[in-house]
């Protein structure tokens, strides 16, 4: 693997195979620096980032943000790191105030385990800077956060340096928030969020969760109770302070309040019983619950079932890392994996295509200019010889189509190559041991 870093002198290469622990690290929303950004600042300071590969790897980085792909949650990926390019995957998803969303990112057994670096972040509705949300390192890890607004979040996933190998992520939506009915689903929600009320005067805040009168109304969350009253809309109701969340929960048309101001209560907890008090008088029993944070937000996210995951990708593992091209003459690579998705690049039939992760039917698949987008696994076939050529004078093989990339081999005359795809002035181009590589046209 060394071997891929000739130009460099071997201590800078020792450093950042050594920079970091091996041990996990979740970085949150108060820390000053994350795993990636303390990685990045080490490469600077070790000069690399002025080296071909530390200029890709940093380039990675932010056209991941940039240039992320739009997915639907749930979602799940199985996907591939080359070793010996530096990538980047970027994907965004929409999220709603109070959701918890769950990450999980696991190496397939057997690879060779390397750092990888994971950041969610929040982006700005005013395109500004995007705001770090959580981060975490390690081989194999899981982690969660709290969704604070209805926003469009992106994930970036990016190993180390000279690190390569397949991997599983997924993303799923969790309730941060117990039931608040005993024994009661998001299936018992009868009326929902911003439903008219008083002949469409008002606004439903809040969602009605229908159970027996009498069913338990339970805390769903820690907190301690600041208000136990009666009002001519709510009936009986219950204020809960959510010290977890620094929020309140509100309880409404309560048969019974079992609970008093001050109290500290744990989830599950119970603080009343459902019923119908209030102006509820005319309907079935059930429970008015509200999630007020600077005003009244809509309780559902909040509560609702988690994710079941989604299918397991159909494209065999050992697609991923492949070379393909398009089976057409011309191939649109898509934003989303779907057939509407917006086109993010298109590609021709001699152009080769990086395989780096699969979603069910589809491909996440890589342009030589670095962009990435999602095409149908059927619009591909494998990348097989064009064509064999043998090279007349000694060249460079490089990592990537461009004539400052890295230099990854240096080939002599006389060498036999297969012709895999052709991008610009340059061809990719196969060795006899089975590497791959970029060659300029004039090298014949």
């Amino acid at each position: 693997m060394l071997l891929r870093l000739r130009a460099l002198p071997a201590v800078l290469v020792v450093l950042f195979l050594t920079a970091c622990s091996q041990s996990q690290t979740l970085q949150g929303i108060f820390q000053q620096s994350t795993p990636h950004e303390a990685y990045a600042r080490k490469l600077k300071q070790a000069g690399l980032a002025e080296t071909a590969l530390g200029r890709d790897w940093l380039r990675a980085a932010d056209q991941a943000l940039r240039d992320s792909l739009v997915v639907k949650l749930p979602f799940q990926e199985s996907g591939f790191f080359p070793a010996d390019r530096a990538v980047a995957t970027g994907l965004r998803y929409l999220v709603r105030a109070g959701e918890t969303i769950h990450i999980s990112l696991a190496l397939a057994p057997g690879t060779q385990a390397p750092k990888v670096f994971v950041d969610a972040y929040e982006l700005s509705p005013d395109r500004g800077k995007p705001h770090h949300l959580a981060a975490a390192d390690t081989a194999a890890l899981s982690f969660r956060y709290v969704a604070e607004a209805d926003r469009q979040h992106v994930l970036r996933v990016q190993p180390e340096l000279l690190r390569g190998g397949r991997y599983t992520l997924r993303i799923r939506r969790e309730p941060s928030l117990s039931f608040p009915v005993k024994g009661k689903t998001d299936v018992a929600v009868g009326s929902f969020w911003g439903m008219p009320r008083d002949g469409g005067a008002r606004r439903h805040e809040g969602i009605d969760i229908f159970a027996k009168r009498g069913t338990p109304a339970v805390a769903a969350a820690h907190g301690y109770i600041t208000r136990v009253g009666e009002t001519t809309l709510g009936g009986r109701v219950v204020w809960l302070a959510d010290t977890d969340h620094g929020q309140h929960l509100y309880y409404a048309h309560l048969d019974k309040q079992l609970v008093q101001p001050g109290q500290q209560v744990k989830p599950g907890d119970t603080l009343g019983l459902v019923g119908n008090t209030g102006n509820a008088r005319t309907t079935s029993p059930h429970l008015h619950f509200g999630v007020y944070r600077n005003g009244a937000v809509d309780p559902y996210p909040f509560v609702r079932h988690a994710d079941a995951l989604p299918p397991v990708p159909k494209v065999l593992p050992s697609r991923l890392g492949q070379w393909v091209r398009a089976r057409e003459t011309r191939l649109t690579l898509r934003r989303t994996p779907t057939a509407t998705g917006v086109a993010a690049a298109t590609a021709t039939r001699p152009t080769p295509l990086l395989v780096l992760g699969a979603t069910t039917e589809w491909l996440r698949v890589q342009l030589p200019t670095g962009r990435t987008g999602y095409v149908p696994a059927k619009s591909v076939l494998t990348a097989t010889p064009l064509r064999r050529e043998n090279l007349a004078l000694p060249t460079d093989l490089r990592a990537l189509p461009t004539p400052d990339a890295l230099t990854i081999a240096a080939l002599p005359a006389q060498t036999t190559v297969a012709v895999l795809g052709e991008y610009g002035k340059f061809r990719l181009v196969r060795q006899p041991n089975g590497r791959t590589g970029w060659l300029a046209a004039s090298a014949s």
